[in-house]
């Protein structure tokens, strides 16, 4: 099946044709997939909008294989998961396509990787294996081109006096790190950085008390004295990422999309600004599922950019007698 045409979309009807070729792929070769769809009594030939796709609910991850080709995987990226809690497993059977994903939407949104140094903060993902982000991290880090350029676990100081350094060079510096790590960098350090982008991953990973976005991204913006906070959307299930460019309005590279769905009735979509679970198509799943039910809630705005507002607690999530599948 022809993979690379998804990067090739440039309008909504580009991108519809390309989501009904996928769902009929995936229908037809995805075996978790295609018993979900059967419990909904949809078919293929019945589905002619987005919003007659069955969204597979993203538990299923942690449950079932979710594969639409018979080819071997060439890596598994896992979720984090708490203590004894089942983790995701995303079976990738060409990174090729996650590489081109990651890196073409990190060209649109900011161009290219290697006029930055990519100085990546993750503790609690290179604290363990199989995480998609370290993957992406890693390999625009190797292709910044800077000798700068690298991870950093718990080296506050260190971090500290390399950006201390670049800031008397005109650099591009990318700083991507995990939301605690960030905030007790600025606890320990303040700065006035210029040239410099600071992008949060989100979650506190247990690390430390959850606060609101607004808050955070205000501790961030004051701690290294920028004016705004940058965010990276994505998730072990996914492989491609939104991206924002301040106060968490996200945007969507050309073959990502975002649907709401009412909390009440998963098979009901809400209209622009109102909030609901959101609904994922991301065409680069093309050998896993593109098209799935995510526990976030959030809305989309007039233009197509979407916020998120929060996630489903257990009991708040509908239908899950699917499940059972």
């Amino acid at each position: 099946m022809e993979n690379n045409a998804i990067f090739d979309i440039r309008t909504e009807r580009d991108f519809l044709i390309q989501a009904l070729r996928i769902f009929k792929f995936q229908y037809i070769n995805n075996s978790v997939y295609h018993a979900f769809c059967t419990y909904l009594n949809v078919q293929p030939d019945n589905v002619q909008t987005l919003e007659q796709i069955p969204f597979l609910p993203i538990e299923f991850f942690k449950s079932k294989d979710v594969l639409s080709t018979t080819d071997q995987p060439e890596i598994t990226f896992t979720s984090s998961g708490t203590t004894g809690s089942a983790t995701s497993k995303h079976f990738v059977t060409d990174l090729s396509i996650y590489e081109q994903s990651y890196l073409k939407a990190f060209n649109h949104f900011y161009g290219d990787i290697s006029d930055y140094c990519v100085l990546a903060l993750l503790p609690s993902y290179l604290e363990r294996t199989g995480s998609s982000l370290i993957y992406m991290a890693d390999d625009l880090i190797k292709k910044s081109e800077h000798l700068e350029s690298g991870f950093f676990l718990n080296e506050y100081e260190q971090l500290h006096q390399l950006l201390l350094e670049l800031q008397k060079t005109d650099t591009k510096i990318l700083i991507i790190g995990v939301s605690f790590a960030l905030l007790e960098f600025t606890e320990q350090y303040q700065m006035s950085l210029k040239n410099t982008i600071i992008m949060e991953t989100g979650g506190m990973k247990g690390r430390r008390k959850e606060i609101v976005r607004q808050e955070l991204h205000q501790l961030l913006s004051n701690g290294f004295g920028v004016q705004q906070i940058h965010s990276e959307y994505g998730m072990t299930e996914l492989l491609s990422q939104a991206y924002s460019k301040g106060n968490g309005v996200f945007d969507c590279p050309n073959w990502m999309k975002i649907l709401v769905r009412d909390t009440e009735d998963p098979l009901t979509y809400l209209s622009t600004g109102k909030s609901g679970g959101i609904n994922v198509i991301d065409l680069a799943n093309i050998n896993s599922c593109s098209f799935i039910a995510t526990q976030d809630l959030g809305k989309i705005n007039q233009d197509d950019t979407f916020e998120i507002i929060g996630r489903f607690d257990n009991s708040d999530i509908r239908g899950c007698n699917l499940m059972v599948l």
